[in-house]
């Protein structure tokens, strides 16, 4: 099975808060000393408790490892690179220093890129900002100049709807959102933003284009504007207004195709030769674009938050796999823009379901311009700003249906933890039951998440198809899938669960004891992903017998993700939702040596677990009703104690 390496950041956290504690800082910090200038003694608690945030988000050595080799360092101006404060302080901790407990074992190698390296950016789009408080303002701003200090700056989209009319009442609210943004950034510190109101063109007639999305009227057209404050580190904020290149005049324009625009600009893939000002033209054939920045990450902060689950009672979907999952999500949105009972956002404009399919439909597009490691993340402006109830902060015991659901995690700031972990707050493939917050109130509803991650994603293949109804044992006698089928690349198959393992598989003899059992295999991607399940019958029972009785029990034999893809990109939840989603809802039964590091993500994500005595492993099962079937348990049991391994050490000595 897959594990996860290293440790909980809240280790590093810890040697922060004790190092201060007791007269001395983390590494990278200055030592405390008595100041007279109460802003600077502010600014240095502040930037100690965001350490903590942000040390406490790095899970896991692979995240922190990850999180170095993409953002260790940065540009700025003309000169050579300069690592950010707050990574460089990251990397010292992650290493381990003088004084402080290790938050890693081993050193942690960083490749240090060009230095002509352009700048990671996030092209973030606000919608109606008008309707947010200061407080929530300010706290948006804070998080985006935190990101920034973790080496990813911003490109802030202002969507101000102008409802149909966008006249000199529009102009003005636009003008006021945008002095109030530019000045809450200026709050949180040295460089604030620039505001870039003549960069964004609109062509009078059809342009040439490089990629197959994106808008075909809107393009930068004096990129310098963008270019040169973010080399200075400034943010920079984009009012949604466009200068038309016949009529030099200035008109409303939409801020998902200025998203798009900004996208293929700083991608390198606008190609136009006409309408740059900046002394390309006459440059005819020879002049290509070239990529202005890395954009990591595309934003949507919203005030209907990100994008529902199918109930709309479990908050926002978690994770969208938008390779697998955008066409039905999309249709469902679609099919429920004129549902009565949507939820009543006072002060908001526009249909709650379509706004949310714009956003999905935005993210889909600009995705498709970027590489697959970037991501966009939809939330709202309460939990980009990080306020939460106070309930919710601490942590809780509560149990609900699930077995030894124990309900302990804090909250996180969305962004944040994405940047550093690329994954979301809450797993994709966690039941409901062990995100939503316990409440003894049964008057409140208890508060989820409103945050969607979304990436490119992988297909989905599996045998046999789900579409055609959850999978059934087959009648004994029957054709059945095979692991030698053409439809399955076995090779490949081997070489992920044995890079998985870190073992080699008997492939022979595990051909023969799936020959008569499989149930249906799912992969994921190119088998980065997958999983084998079989039907299993009780010892001492013959296959027809198990069959007729209804005892033949979904067994979920093996579960493998690549090493290069563990802990990133969804895989294993991708994999794990497919099996208890699609395949198997009623229920599937597994095992896992009670040493397995990754028992704790099976925990998490079963309905129930045991122990099995005088053995060396550990039973876990996703059927809500198996705690109460005494046959069941006893089925699940005998099954997890008899199946053979197949192992190439396992073999007897010739």
């Amino acid at each position: 099975m897959f594990t996860r390496n290293g440790v909980v950041g809240s280790k590093a956290a810890w040697a922060v808060q004790n190092g201060a504690r007791s007269g001395r800082t983390g590494a990278g910090l200055s030592p405390s000393h008595h100041s007279p200038n109460a802003g600077a003694k502010e600014k240095r608690e502040s930037d100690r408790q965001f350490l903590i945030s942000v040390l406490e988000s790095s899970a896991t050595k692979r995240d922190a490892k990850a999180y170095l080799q993409t953002f260790g360092s940065s540009r700025t101006g003309s000169g050579p690179r300069k690592t950010p404060a707050f990574t460089t302080i990251l990397h010292d901790n992650i290493r381990g220093t003088t004084g402080v407990p290790r938050f890693l074992q081993g050193p942690v190698r960083v490749s240090v890129a060009d230095t002509s390296e352009v700048p990671h950016i996030a092209i973030v789009k606000l919608r109606e900002p008008q309707a947010w408080d200061d407080t929530l303002l300010d706290g948006v701003a804070k998080t985006l100049t935190r990101l920034r200090d973790l080496g990813l700056g911003s490109v802030i989209v202002l969507d101000c709807d102008p409802a149909g009319n966008p006249g000199p009442l529009w102009q003005k609210a636009v003008s006021q959102q945008a002095d109030r943004i530019l000045k809450a950034i200026g709050r949180c510190g040295s460089p604030g933003a620039k505001l870039v109101g003549s960069g964004i063109w609109k062509a009078g007639g059809p342009r040439q284009k490089l990629s197959s999305v994106g808008c075909p009227n809107l393009f930068v057209g004096f990129g310098k504007a963008f270019t040169t404050p973010l080399k200075h580190g400034h943010m920079l904020v984009v009012p949604p207004y466009a200068l038309c290149d016949e009529t030099l005049r200035y008109t409303a324009a939409d801020a998902n195709e200025i998203v798009l625009a900004l996208t293929n600009f700083f991608s390198g893939l606008q190609f136009d030769t006409h309408s740059s000002i900046e002394g390309q033209q006459g440059a005819g054939a020879d002049s290509r674009p070239v990529r202005e920045a890395l954009v990591d990450r595309i934003i949507v902060i919203d005030p209907f938050g990100g994008i529902p689950s199918t109930n709309r009672v479990d908050g926002a979907r978690v994770f969208v796999n938008l390779e697998e999952e955008f066409e039905p999500v999309y249709e469902a949105l679609a099919a429920n823009e004129r549902s009565e009972d949507l939820p009543a956002t006072s002060g908001l404009s526009g249909n709650f379901m379509t706004k949310h399919a714009e956003n999905l439909k935005l993210v889909k597009n600009t995705l498709a311009i970027l590489p697959s490691t970037a991501s966009a993340v939809i939330t709202s402006p309460a939990e980009a700003a990080n306020l939460r109830a106070p309930s919710l902060e601490a942590p809780r015991a509560d149990v609900g249906q699930f077995a030894g659901e124990v309900k302990t995690r804090r909250w996180q700031n969305p962004l944040i933890h994405n940047l550093l972990t690329d994954r979301p707050i809450y797993s994709a493939s966690l039941p409901i039951g062990r995100i939503k917050a316990a409440t003894h109130d049964t008057q409140l509803t208890p508060p989820m998440p409103t945050t969607t991650l979304a990436k490119k994603g992988l297909p989905v293949t599996i045998f046999p198809d789900p579409r055609a109804g959850p999978w059934v044992p087959p009648v004994p006698g029957t054709p059945r899938l095979r692991l030698t089928d053409t439809c399955i690349d076995l090779p490949r198959l081997v070489h992920l669960i044995n890079d998985s393992f870190n073992r080699k598989l008997d492939v022979e003899h595990y051909l023969r004891r799936v020959e008569g059992s499989l149930a249906g295999i799912i992969i994921a991607g190119e088998y980065e992903g997958g999983a084998i399940l079989t039907w299993e019958k009780p010892f001492g029972m013959d296959q027809k017998t198990a069959y007729e009785a209804g005892r033949l029990v979904p067994y979920l034999d093996k579960f493998a993700v690549l090493k290069k893809s563990q802990g990133a990109g969804g895989v294993a939840d991708i994999v794990f939702n497919a099996m208890v989603r699609d395949c198997l809802p009623l229920g599937v039964c597994w095992r896992s040596r009670k040493n397995n590091p990754v028992n704790k993500w099976y925990f998490e994500r079963s309905c129930g677990a045991r122990k099995l005595a005088d053995s060396n492993w550990a039973m876990f099962w996703t059927n809500l009703a198996a705690a109460t079937n005494e046959q069941l348990m006893k089925d699940y049991e005998d099954v997890c104690r008899n199946v053979v391994p197949s192992w190439e050490d396992m073999k007897p000595a010739d």
